[in-house]
């Protein structure tokens, strides 16, 4: 996938970042924070950016991937903080502490094109998928909700899993009942994040395809 970004290089005392964020405004993807229960809702365009994003994320070790999703038009389904997202290998060491001052240094920032490649995506998902279902399976997604901003602190094979979620929600949410109407339709959701201390119900991420109105141009795959 060809991915249109904006590159920035912001500094915090000595340390200079590379933050990402998308050339063009995702309008029509919004996330709520997990309380414990988020909701991602997109179109496809959205969903299947949001896809190259994480598989850009994945290989991209030392890089912030910024979306500001609360700039997009405020959706009409769901409870909670609607958010922005934040993607960054663990390794990284950003504290979401730090975010705030490093959001406002980004500036103007230069254009920039990448590509993603799906099928490399697709092996590590894989991968991810093989060892997730053992008890000894540490390879999670760390999340924080911090300045209405969702941090998520992953390794290169679980940001690829969330990939080829997001990739698969981008393409077979179209095809739901219902959905031409306007109505959301659940297809996947954030995979790996980590369990909370204490017990309770568990954090998650649902996604949800939705498309954009007016409802009367969209048309189903096939028809």
């Amino acid at each position: 996938m060809r991915l249109s970004l904006r590159q920035f290089r912001p500094r915090t005392g000595p340390r200079e970042h590379r933050v990402v964020q998308p050339l063009h405004p995702l309008r029509h993807t919004s996330l709520r924070a997990p309380e414990p229960v988020g909701l991602l809702l997109g179109d496809h365009d959205g969903l299947n950016r949001l896809a190259g994003l994480f598989s850009f994320a994945a290989y991209s070790r030392h890089t912030i991937v910024h979306l500001p999703l609360r700039d997009g038009v405020p959706p009409d389904e769901g409870a909670g903080e609607l958010v922005d997202l934040v993607l960054v290998h663990h390794s990284y060491g950003l504290r979401p502490s730090t975010w705030p001052r490093l959001g406002r240094a980004l500036g103007r920032g230069t254009p920039l094109t990448v590509r993603t490649d799906e099928g490399r995506t697709d092996r590590d998902a894989a991968a991810w998928r093989r060892r997730a279902g053992r008890a000894d399976c540490r390879d999670a997604l760390r999340h924080v909700t911090y300045a209405r901003t969702f941090f998520l602190f992953g390794s290169r094979d679980v940001f690829a899993e969330t990939a080829m979620s997001l990739a698969h929600a981008a393409g077979w949410g179209p095809r739901r009942k219902g959905v031409a109407k306007g109505h959301p339709a659940m297809v996947s959701s954030i995979p790996g994040l980590t369990r909370q201390p204490g017990g309770g119900h568990p954090h998650e991420v649902l996604v949800c395809f939705k498309p954009y109105p007016p409802y009367a141009h969209f048309r189903r795959p096939g028809r």
